[in-house]
């Protein structure tokens, strides 16, 4: 009974071991990279900016404005990567106070997309414009963008200003 009770317990104390070291490694993917302002380390390999890269699969955000509470942008899409498609899902806005918006389309001349499907490597899709509705209005902003390249990667934030 002794013995039974001891592999138990070791078994369970595993377990928990096991969780405490999934969720640092979790946290330690989640938190993005930063680097001091004379770095040599290069944050994008995509032009013009802003714009991300990640694994061959490329966002551009451009004429970003402010219209009261709404922030517009257009974004475009190019695809050289294992992900299948640019879904709205993907994008969100993070404001000043660090509240997430996604897409809306209550607002005059703010539209979302359907999925878009990539079919070969090189695809590109958009332009689009889009808007999302913000608590803050303080610069800068943060694009979240989170798409499908797979269970461990990706989702980096791409930080904008008013154009």
């Amino acid at each position: 009974m002794g013995l039974r009770l001891f592999t138990l317990l070791g078994v369970f104390a595993g377990l928990i071991v096991a969780a405490v070291v999934a969720a640092g490694a979790y946290t330690a993917l989640k938190t993005p990279l930063q680097a001091s302002p004379n770095s040599n380390l290069a944050l994008e390999n995509c032009t013009p900016g802003p714009c991300k890269d990640l694994n061959g699969y490329t966002i551009w955000v451009s004429n970003v404005r402010l219209d009261n509470d709404v922030v517009r942008m257009t974004l475009k899409f190019k695809n050289s990567s294992p992900s299948t498609h640019a879904s709205p899902e993907d994008v969100q806005l993070i404001d000043a106070s660090r509240r997430g918006s996604p897409l809306i389309t209550d607002a005059s001349g703010c539209n979302t997309w359907t999925r878009h499907e990539f079919t070969k490597k090189g695809d590109t899709f958009g332009p689009v414009n889009i808007c999302f509705r913000v608590a803050n209005t303080t610069q800068p902003f943060l694009l979240r963008w989170a798409p499908d390249e797979g269970a461990f990667c990706c989702e980096t934030e791409l930080k904008i200003y008013l154009s």
